[in-house]
């Protein structure tokens, strides 16, 4: 198949997206919109000047910008307008499904009211819903580098909406915040009937994942790149057929692989780990879902095959009910037999 048929197959596809922080889809055009909309002051005089600063040595070099960046989101107009212009990206892509990570703290911190977020997140996506039939779940993340304490007073204020968020996770700053820390929030968000997800083993070690699978009972591991350090760690999640949500683009861009053809996706994937692609925080990364598809593909050569269990692992990892999990590998074993 050449490079542009191979190109139309990945973009056709019926695919899930389930690793997308929604904040990390505010391009810089946007973000100066939202800037001048409300008077805020941005430390970069210009969009190209902050697209050039995205250029992150770790984890913690993009957190600092990214946290800059969601400053200017100030009413639910804000969330919604980011949401919608997400959304429409990727529905051009084949994308029929996602699960949208949101971080209420880092909004609630500075004054802005957790439904204002909410809401407007929620409009974008009953829109795409009613307008596109693309689906969709609500992941509400703990910010990792703050308190557990912190983190449960989120989850507080999350009971009242529990028709509009499905799960709970935890992201930020992996070093140094392992996931044990957040036990006892975890157990309490299992106990009020949400699903729980965690960022594990991207920067931090495979003990992270361990954590992540035994403390707080997660249905995917988010990133789980570094459990290829961990043979019995591997074999485990095989055996559970444990998601993994893998971001390729992200983990060349903050260095956790040096170039994307060191990337063991692949590798992971022919082992029998139940591995997804996805865009992390694709303004910041340099690609939204199809450009991590067509970057793995080209650097690791994956097959049609290997395009399609991608595909398909994306469905099946999903929090979708079970007959429209049905209904898309369906989708997904027609369209690889017409295309």
């Amino acid at each position: 198949m050449t490079e542009a048929g191979m190109e139309v197959f990945m973009r056709g596809i019926p695919k899930a997206e389930l690793h997308l922080h929604i904040e990390g889809t505010l391009e810089p055009e946007m973000v100066f919109a939202l800037a001048r909309k409300h008077g805020v002051k941005l430390k970069f005089p210009s969009v190209e000047a902050l697209r050039a600063a995205y250029d992150f040595h770790n984890l913690q070099s993009f957190l600092d910008i990214y946290y800059e960046g969601a400053n200017v989101l100030r009413d639910e107009d804000d969330f919604h307008a980011m949401t919608a212009a997400y959304i429409a990206r990727v529905h051009d892509q084949g994308v029929v499904h996602v699960e949208i990570f949101f971080d209420p703290q880092t909004h609630t911190e500075r004054g802005i009211a957790f439904e204002t977020a909410l809401n407007g997140i929620r409009r974008g996506l009953d829109e795409a819903r009613a307008k596109l039939g693309m689906t969709s779940r609500l992941i509400m993340c703990f910010l990792r580098h703050m308190s557990a304490e912190s983190a449960m007073q989120t989850l507080q204020q999350a009971l009242p909406h529990k028709d509009a968020i499905h799960a709970v996770g935890l992201d930020s700053s992996e070093m140094g915040h392992p996931p044990s820390k957040f036990s006892a929030v975890f157990r309490r968000a299992r106990e009020e009937g949400f699903l729980t997800v965690a960022h594990a083993g991207e920067e931090g070690p495979p003990e992270y994942i361990y954590e992540a699978l035994d403390d707080l009972a997660v249905s995917r591991i988010d990133h789980g790149v570094r459990s290829e350090e961990d043979a019995v760690l591997c074999k485990r999640l095989a055996h559970e057929n444990m998601p993994l949500t893998v971001c390729p683009l992200s983990n060349v861009k903050l260095a956790v692989f040096k170039r994307m053809e060191d990337h063991n996706l692949k590798r992971l994937l022919d082992m029998g780990l139940c591995v997804t692609v996805n865009s992390d925080d694709p303004a910041y990364f340099g690609g939204y879902l199809l450009e991590n598809f067509i970057a793995v593909q080209r650097a690791l050569k994956l097959t049609r095959s290997d395009i399609r269990k991608l595909a398909s692992n994306s469905i099946e990892a999903s929090f979708m009910p079970p007959e429209k999990k049905q209904y898309w590998l369906k989708q997904i074993d027609g369209f690889a037999v017409a295309v």
